[in-house]
């Protein structure tokens, strides 16, 4: 591909895109949103259940521990069931089990990610997802599918905070206290809190001065709009309605305001680039002739083109997998085959450290072809996102909306949206977007939002603003963890993470931290949490053996893993620095600590580490006593 061959001027284009991300730039960065605390507290209070839980406080002993009850909670329990170890606890905040799906119920609700892949333990469920794509409440349903199946009601603590938990050397164990006055002793405790958890608002001007209501995406109130998360929301018409964020909850869920509300007002700051979904039904007899091992295959697929790597076969053939073919095509015909293009979609990664990967020679001799295959990338980019324009310009009958929903950036700055229903919103009389132009809101009134000078009345207020990203870990966890000598998790990373393959922290024994952080980090997370599942069983059957006690990270082994996650680091700031502001780049003020950055040869290559480590047996790194 050469800019000689292309129907637009890609000087220009990045030019434009620079501007539209300098307008957008904040010195704020992400102090712009505040805590949902004090007078907010309630955006974060739980609508979905019927009456609250009434139990008299739990002061016990138990062999693990396992903190938060959605897919990383309930496939750490599943794993344990079937290694037999069953003395566990879990304890989840919500009424139920679901997580990301207990919480996220808006209307419209759904997964970007192919259903066939996202759902985890299909083959052991036997569960037929409905459609390629699947939606909020089938999400919720298999949630508790998976429940039933691994008894996992049995010794649950729902409706249940963690408050603390505090190491007790003494008694070589896990303190954990909550908000019911549980006092609970356990040998081990598993972290698995999710990455997007805590809801987050913007520090606008007067928010609090709003008479009117107001709610966040993630604690929907049905009983104000009427309907359910298939829409139907008809208590809103005779209402005008506001929505700030214009994300992929945004996205969804506007469609179904749009067609309930008397007036909608949407209030954008940065446009998504929003691409053709093209959901279908399952196939009823697919499933049934899929061979042995098939979905454990299917996830294997689709990671390894999500980094670049090749295949005979694209087995999911959606959105996400043609936009990497696109980007990467190029790329692995002219590079060596070793090449591995990792993780570039959901972290802002153009090139890996090539150098760092074991082609000293080939860049020495062809460091001119490495800029080529940089530039061919960034056109194949442009190419890409001009189809996504112009797709706007297509659907959007009114040019100037249609134009301020155009996405000028880079197409992994920000997370793709894929929806049907989204543009042609736009269209109906009873919806207005409300263009910041990068600008953001000005003020909130006692009646409303004012932007621009103008005052938009309104009698609801929804903040399809997003989750917290970059804050302290005991922030979004909401409880501090205090470990050997009562050093908290806090103090520990607070000049950068610090773990052993991403699960172990040195001076936290027996603690095991759930998530993508230093870890292998995948579009579709449920299957790194799987295999953060296995490897947990592994360790904790192993040291059974040995009859431990105590498990802990070596000092040795600690520092040697975040001198790997600083070698495999991706060569992204310049990248992220020319993104438009976001949580992918942390608002534009771009983190420059390169440990905390996820396992930089990507999720496949992070999984066959982990599993050879498994197979060498002794789990190698690790003190146990």
């Amino acid at each position: 591909m050469t800019a000689t061959n292309l129907n637009f001027d890609p000087e220009a284009l990045g030019r434009k895109y620079q501007e539209e991300r300098d307008k957008r730039v904040r010195e704020d960065g992400n102090d712009q949103y505040q805590e949902v605390t004090g007078e907010f507290a309630y955006f974060v209070e739980d609508p979905y259940i019927s009456s609250e839980l009434q139990r008299e406080a739990v002061d016990e002993e138990v062999e693990v521990v396992i903190i938060g009850g959605g897919f990383g909670g309930m496939l750490a329990a599943a794993r344990l069931r079937e290694a037999g170890i069953d003395d566990f606890r879990i304890i989840e905040k919500g009424g139920d089990f679901g997580g990301t799906w207990y919480w996220n119920r808006y209307p419209g609700a759904s997964c970007d990610i192919e259903s066939y892949v996202y759902f985890p333990l299909l083959e052991e469920t036997g569960f037929v997802p409905k459609q390629k794509y699947t939606n909020a409440p089938e999400t919720l349903e298999y949630c508790h599918v998976i429940a039933q199946k691994y008894r996992l009601h049995e010794g649950a603590m729902l409706q249940t905070e963690v408050t603390s938990t505090d190491w007790d050397e003494n008694l070589n164990r896990w303190v954990v206290s909550t908000n019911r006055q549980d006092s609970i002793k356990a040998r081990f405790v598993v972290h698995s809190n999710g990455p997007l958890n805590r809801p987050k608002l913007p520090a606008i001007t007067g928010i609090s001065n709003f008479t009117g209501h107001t709610f966040h995406t993630s604690r929907w109130d049905y009983k104000y709009t009427g309907g359910n998360s298939h829409g139907g929301l008809t208590h809103l018409k005779d209402k005008r309605v506001a929505v700030i964020g214009t994300g992929a909850t945004a996205v969804q869920c506007v469609p179904h305001l749009g067609a309930s509300a008397q007036q909608l007002y949407v209030f954008q700051r940065t446009p998504s680039s929003i691409d053709v979904r093209n959901n279908k039904p399952t196939d009823p007899g697919w499933m049934n002739t899929q061979a042995p091992g098939w979905h454990n295959e299917r996830r294997h697929n689709f990671e390894s083109i999500m980094v670049g790597g090749q295949v005979k076969e694209d087995l999911v053939a959606d959105g996400w997998t043609e936009a990497f073919r696109l980007l990467f095509g190029n790329l692995r015909d002219k590079a060596p085959s070793k090449v591995r293009i990792a993780m570039w979609a959901l972290t802002s990664v153009v090139l890996p450290d090539l150098y760092k990967l074991g082609l000293k020679q080939y860049l020495t001799k062809k460091v001119t072809d490495f800029m080529n295959l940089d530039r061919e990338m960034e056109l194949a980019d442009y190419q890409k996102m001009e189809g996504v324009r112009a797709r706007a310009e297509q659907v959007v009958d009114d040019e100037k909306t249609a134009e301020a929903l155009k996405p000028y950036y880079r197409q992994f700055c920000k997370r793709p949206c894929f929806h049907d229903e989204y543009l042609p919103t736009f269209n109906r009389p009873n919806v207005t977007l409300v263009n910041t132009d990068g600008k953001g809101i000005e003020q909130i009134t006692s009646d409303g939002i004012i932007f621009d000078g103008k005052e938009y009345k309104v009698d609801c207020i929804i903040f399809a603003t997003g989750f917290e990203v970059g804050t302290d870990y005991a922030r979004r966890a909401g409880y501090q963890i205090n470990g050997v000598a009562g050093q908290s998790i806090s103090e520990k990373w607070a000049d950068g993470l610090s773990t052993f393959h991403g699960m172990h922290t040195r001076g936290f024994p027996n603690a095991f931290f759930f998530g993508p952080a230093q870890s292998g980090f995948t579009a579709t997370y449920t299957y790194s949490l799987d295999e953060q599942s296995v490897h947990l069983v592994h360790i904790l059957t192993e040291a059974a053996k040995k009859d431990a006690k105590r498990i802990e990270a070596s000092a040795t082994a600690e520092k040697a893993w975040v001198k790997t996650i600083i070698e495999k680091a991706r060569l992204t700031a310049d990248f992220q620095e020319k993104c438009t502001p976001g949580y992918y780049n942390n608002e534009g003020s771009v983190n420059t600590k390169l440990q905390n950055n996820f396992y930089g040869g990507g999720p496949i290559e992070f999984f066959s580490l982990m599993k050879k480590w498994r197979r060498k047996g002794g789990l190698k790194g690790l003190e146990i006593s």
